[in-house]
């Protein structure tokens, strides 16, 4: 009886101990997904995973192949030199059918200093602002999203141009879908390129910090890329849609705007439109702010599909502006028109080393009026008015190379762009009354600037490599000078080379762990107002200006150190910079000169300094609360010395640091978001530009929105909510107010409503 007691227990033994070796062999699978570009189809090859233990790269087809547990709750990390990095979550993993389909975007500005401010989806990297900023009137307000950038406000609501990192104007590159622009024609940049950028057009913002987005032209500190949203063309026939409208009760503001679309699986079309206007603001001390607008939008985009692998692209916008009031300067918009075009063709090849050849033909034309008629001016010595036109129109060709573990980007462009018009000022007192002067403001300048310029990517030995250089040629002129700006100039030669290089690395430090090193060198000409402006107040103090031709190029070297850290619930980013800027274009006061207006205190002329200095950096973290919270708090700095004159550099705006708070409640139909600011006092202001110094100030934001139908939101929020009374540093003097600051607006309620029909 003992020994078949014991028989039976060596056999129950030997069952579970077979049945346990049998446990994991069930619970263990062989897996394989494949990874494609979600724009052309092609497979993603040589894309690196980690999947616990174990690590590989994806085949020439896109493959990959794993073991996967049942029940694991571990997510594949990715990473690749040109869609960046990224994670597929465990879910996805379990439910993976053999060979199942994974679409990647191309990442290109991923391992960049660089931020992206979404106006269509939710993205880890950007600041998601998704529809509610449609209906803005100006796309320089929404750059204000990332606290990297501010803002030179002239006036309450209109022509908000942007400094970032200290870097401003043409040291700045501002594009639309990587190569058109636009020109002020106003000399103190009422309608700064950012002006001409409609909101409702657009489907994102990258704004990349430093010299390193060459592809785009010589951004000596940075590139601001407008991106329009893609064509989406759909096997059924559809049409599809949106309305908003949006009020703010300071300064009774009204914005509207609307699409309307239609599509097949060869055609995208779209009509776009926006309305906007508003009055007088009050700031927290009650004071009334100057800052009337009235703005309207309309414009159109085309894709057709000419066969599976050729895509041509039609845009068509008009801005216009009337009655708009700026504070800070001597006049006041009157009318600005503004058309702008681009057509674009693009070819997707498949099989051989070239992926995709685009080429872009675009122009912008602006007609611009302004006068002083609009000033409450007492006594009233002189009726000004400026009639001003300018150009802006080019070409853009570029073609992509894939070689497995490398890419290429390799092309040319070309860019004209020229200003025309006079100043007229008619004098109605004193020992001139009854005369009419004119004044040459643009002479009929002009710049022709033609660019060479390529980029690689390569993956090494776990590093990811970017190269990056470019060639301009620059040939600049004038057709209409006058007698007096040509004496005080000599003719100097009107061509310059502009070398400009950059090189980019990025190595995975260890789990979540990235960092990444950028160098780079630009060097950029003069613009059309630091070469020709003749006699106009256009800088930050009411001294004139006069250009000067023989400006040298301004180079800028700069190194910018990028550390991250991700996981699935926190994302952190911590980026630091140093630019050294030689031939630093500025100017100065020249006593022998005479302005030509009476009340100016005198004249600066357009000079090359030696040099100057910028640093600082940013930091940002991002992280899901709970289940259905999450919260951010971002800090950007910047220092700025002109190491020449021992002076701060003007217009340095001072630490601000966020924080937003928001949820998506009850199945996302409810979605608060509180947000802080806070900005440092500015004491570090420039002498020479007899700049004010500016106090720290605190902010407070809440927003409501609800969902009450899938196509439905509606909006309910309060801006400052404790009614500060506080100015932007870079805020210009109020000519209307003694030359005291141009203070920002009070508590302000906001209503929104957005409608949508189809799929966008």
């Amino acid at each position: 009886m003992r020994n078949i007691i014991r028989s039976n227990v060596r056999w129950a033994l030997s069952g579970l101990c077979f049945v346990l070796a049998l446990l994991p062999a069930y619970g263990q699978q062989q897996k394989s997904i494949t990874l494609l570009d979600k724009e052309s189809g092609d497979p993603i090859a040589g894309a690196s995973f980690s999947l616990g233990s174990q690590t590989g790269l994806s085949n020439e087809h896109g493959a990959i192949q794993f073991e996967w547990t049942t029940g694991a709750r571990e997510s594949m990390a990715l990473s690749h030199v040109t869609y960046g990095q990224w994670r597929i979550g465990s879910k996805a993993l379990e439910t993976a059918r053999k060979g199942q389909r994974f679409y990647r975007q191309e990442k290109i500005i991923g391992l960049k200093p660089v931020s992206v401010i979404s106006l269509r989806e939710k993205d880890g990297d950007t600041h998601d602002i998704g529809n509610r900023e449609k209906s803005a009137h100006d796309a320089g307000a929404l750059l204000t999203h990332d606290p990297a950038v501010a803002v030179i406000r002239k006036g309450g609501g209109y022509g908000f141009d942007p400094v970032l990192r200290g870097f401003k104007y043409d040291q700045l590159n501002v594009v639309m879908d990587g190569c058109q622009s636009a020109t002020a024609a106003c000399p103190n940049r009422m309608d700064p390129p950012t002006s001409q950028m409609a909101p409702n057009m657009l489907g994102k913002i990258e704004v990349a910090k430093g010299p390193y987005s060459l592809r785009y032209g010589a951004g000596l500190g940075g590139t601001i890329n407008f991106v329009s949203q893609p064509p989406s063309y759909h096997k059924q026939s559809g049409s599809f849609g949106r309305y908003s409208t949006l009020f703010e009760s300071n300064g009774t503001v009204w914005r509207n705007e609307a699409m309307a679309g239609t599509r097949g699986d060869r055609f995208d079309a779209r009509l776009f439109a926006s309305y906007s206007q508003g009055r007088d603001y009050s700031a927290g001390n009650g004071e009334e702010i100057a800052s009337g607008f009235e703005r309207l939008s309309v414009g159109m985009t085309v894709n057709y599909l000419l066969a599976q692998n050729h895509d041509l692209g039609f845009n068509l916008t008009n801005n216009r502006a009337n009655d708009t009031d700026f504070a800070g300067l001597p006049m006041d918009l009157i009318s600005d028109d503004t058309w702008m075009f681009r057509v674009n063709h693009t070819a997707t090849f498949h099989g051989g080393a070239l992926k995709k050849w685009r080429n872009v033909v675009f122009g912008s034309f602006v007609d611009h009026a302004m006068d002083n008629s609009m000033k409450n001016l007492n006594p009233r010595m002189v009726d000004a008015e400026t009639l001003a036109k300018t150009q802006n129109y080019g070409a853009r060709t570029e073609g992509t190379w894939s070689f497995g573990q490398s890419k290429l980007f390799a092309g040319a462009d070309y860019r004209y762009e020229s200003a025309d018009g006079n100043r007229e000022r008619h004098m109605l007192k004193g020992p001139m009354a009854g005369k009419v002067l004119v004044d040459k403001a643009w002479q009929d300048s002009y710049i022709q600037k033609t660019g060479v310029f390529a980029e690689y990517h390569q993956e090494l030995s776990g590093y990811q490599l970017v190269l990056s250089a470019r060639v301009d040629v620059d040939k600049a002129g004038a057709r209409d000078i006058s007698e007096g700006f040509d004496s005080l100039n000599p003719e100097t030669p009107d061509t310059q080379a502009n070398p400009s290089f950059s090189v980019g690395a990025m190595r995975a430090l260890a789990t979540n762990w990235n960092l990444s090193l950028w160098l780079g060198h630009a060097r950029r000409s003069g613009n059309l107002t630091e070469r020709f402006i003749n006699f106009f107040p256009v800088g930050n103090d009411p001294y004139e200006i006069l250009g000067n031709p023989d400006l040298s190029p301004e180079a800028n070297s700069q190194a910018d150190l990028v550390l991250e850290w991700k996981s699935d619930k926190v994302q952190w980013r911590m980026v630091g910079f140093v630019a050294y800027t030689k031939d630093f274009i500025t100017s100065i006061i020249d006593k022998e000169l005479k302005p030509v207006m009476p009340k100016s205190p005198g004249v600066r002329r357009m000079v090359n300094l030696d040099k100057a200095l910028r640093m600082g950096g940013e930091m940002e973290w991002r992280q899901m609360l709970a289940r259905h919270w999450q919260h951010s708090l971002s800090v950007a700095y910047t220092y700025g010395e002109d190491l020449d004159r021992k002076d701060p550099l003007p217009e340095i705006a001072p630490l601000d640091v966020r924080y937003v708070v928001g949820g998506a409640l009850f199945g996302g139909k409810l979605l608060p978001e509180f947000s802080l600011r806070h900005v440092l006092k500015q004491n570090r202001v420039s002498e020479e530009f007899g700049e004010r110094k500016s106090e720290a100030f605190t902010l407070a934001d809440i927003n409501l929105t609800y969902r009450p139908l899938p196509w439905l939101d509606l909006d309910l929020g309060l801006k400052n909510l404790f009614d500060t009374t506080y100015f932007e540093h870079l805020s210009r003097a109020n000519r209307n107010n003694d030359s005291g600051p141009i203070y920002s607006p009070g508590r302000s309620f906001v209503f929104a409503l957005r409608a949508r029909f189809g799929e966008e």
